[in-house]
């Protein structure tokens, strides 16, 4: 019975995802293209100004599509400040981090996103300084509404300390539901703001290790 409430629990929590995505992608499609373009410009000159860019020397982060908040200038500044640069290369289940030197390497692949063709070089998340997340609206707490493929969250599942989520300000959402498999962000950035929050998966990891060993 416990495991049937669970999965009425989990489909529940499923739909309400799918229709959320539905209304938040129409909100977006409405988004002017001013907003967008100045509200980009301001999230990745935070983010390039940032203490956190400054320190990385390796940096993992999205291609952005249309409508996302963009990348493409701090992809250009980072492979020019000599940083390592790693990029998604999304398969049927997971995503790999590939290192780029160029951003000419780039190709489409999979939904046309742009994605290297040279794979030879794979980072995980714990080897990352810093690692920028896209979404299609995010919480103040952390909570993320992804595209629903669940790459990201299997990719920083228990290594999200450097995990920076990039969002516009007005895709902020208060509604987002959660299951045991989505991973909250410890860091919100918008156009207006930076939200520090105290989802880290690694110190919680650590802590549920330790009420373990109390309990034995």
């Amino acid at each position: 019975m416990a495991e049937e409430r669970m999965t009425e629990k989990q489909e529940e929590i499923r739909e309400a995802k799918k229709q959320l995505r539905r209304r938040i992608r129409e909100r977006l499609r409405s988004l002017p293209a001013d907003y967008v373009r100045t509200a980009g410009m301001d999230i990745q000159g935070q983010i390039l100004s940032s203490a956190r860019y400054h320190k990385a020397e390796s940096i993992f982060l999205f291609v952005s599509m249309p409508k996302e908040t963009p990348t493409d200038r701090i992809l250009r500044q980072a492979l020019s400040d000599g940083k390592k640069v790693y990029v998604p290369k999304c398969g049927a289940k997971e995503m790999q981090a590939v290192r780029i030197q160029d951003i000419e390497h780039l190709y489409p692949g999979m939904l046309g996103i742009l994605e290297p063709s040279d794979c030879s070089e794979t980072v995980k998340a714990e080897e990352l300084d810093l690692i920028l997340v896209p979404c299609l609206a995010a919480a103040p707490d952390g909570r993320r509404l992804g595209h629903g493929g669940g790459y990201y969250d299997r990719f920083l599942e228990g290594h999200t300390e450097n995990a920076v989520c990039l969002c516009f300000r007005r895709m902020f959402c208060d509604e987002i539901p959660m299951d045991q498999y989505d991973v909250p962000m410890p860091c919100v950035i918008t156009e207006r703001e930076n939200t520090e929050t105290e989802n880290t998966e690694t110190e919680k990891t650590a802590e549920k290790e330790e009420e373990r060993e109390d309990r034995q």
